[in-house]
């Protein structure tokens, strides 16, 4: 089995993005699988085309995207992502698109095919905070994941797809009282955990 897992380049002035920290920290094999890690811009566009273009040149049997969700107090597995682009603030190219849709001829919404539940509770089971989450926003993640699944929709059904949102580490919260984050390490060990879930499942 072939999983290609993506993590996002910093952006919002942020000098580190805890999601392409983990990603780069995994292990090329995990639970019989081998793993497939790239980096995503955090483009609107840009974003789902250089993810269609990985999908293309590695054919995996699954795509996990990640990504930094400042704020969040434990590891967020998203089941939902829907046909909207409403930027808060702009992507790291100034584009701040408000109230556009993902795809102009796609659905309202798509849910992850991935096995959200199962790895909510088996991230919880190996003792680090973990939730089913129903909005991935409408920023770049969001994004990333309705592009993933309407181009798996379109081209690779047998293909699954979803989107796991992570904390700031805590280098990142020196400077933001009050706001969560997690190790680097339990970060990396629930993105295996999910790896692991997965791959389990496909068989």
């Amino acid at each position: 089995m072939k999983i290609l897992i993506t993590g996002f380049e910093p952006f919002g002035g942020e000098l580190v993005n805890p999601s392409l920290e983990a990603v780069q920290h995994l292990e090329n094999y995990i639970g019989g699988a081998e793993i497939i890690k790239r980096s995503l811009p955090v483009v609107f566009q840009k974003s789902v085309e250089t993810l269609i273009g990985y999908i293309g040149a590695e054919r995996p049997d699954a795509v996990i995207c990640i990504g930094q969700a400042g704020g969040v107090s434990g590891i967020t597995v998203e089941r939902i992502a829907v046909n909207l682009m409403d930027a808060p603030i702009a992507d790291n190219e100034g584009c701040q698109p408000e109230d556009m849709p993902v795809c102009a001829d796609g659905p309202n919404a798509y849910f992850s095919s991935l096995p959200v539940k199962r790895i909510v509770q088996r991230i919880k089971d190996n003792g680090l905070p973990a939730f089913l989450s129903n909005s991935a926003g409408t920023y770049v993640c969001n994004n990333t994941m309705y592009g993933l699944l309407h181009h798996i929709e379109q081209h690779y059904p047998a293909m699954r797809g979803g989107f796991i949102h992570v904390p700031y580490i805590p280098e990142q919260v020196l400077d933001k009282p009050g706001k969560a984050s997690m190790a680097l390490g339990d970060i990396v060990k629930a993105a295996r955990i999910a790896i692991s879930v997965i791959a389990s499942y496909a068989e």
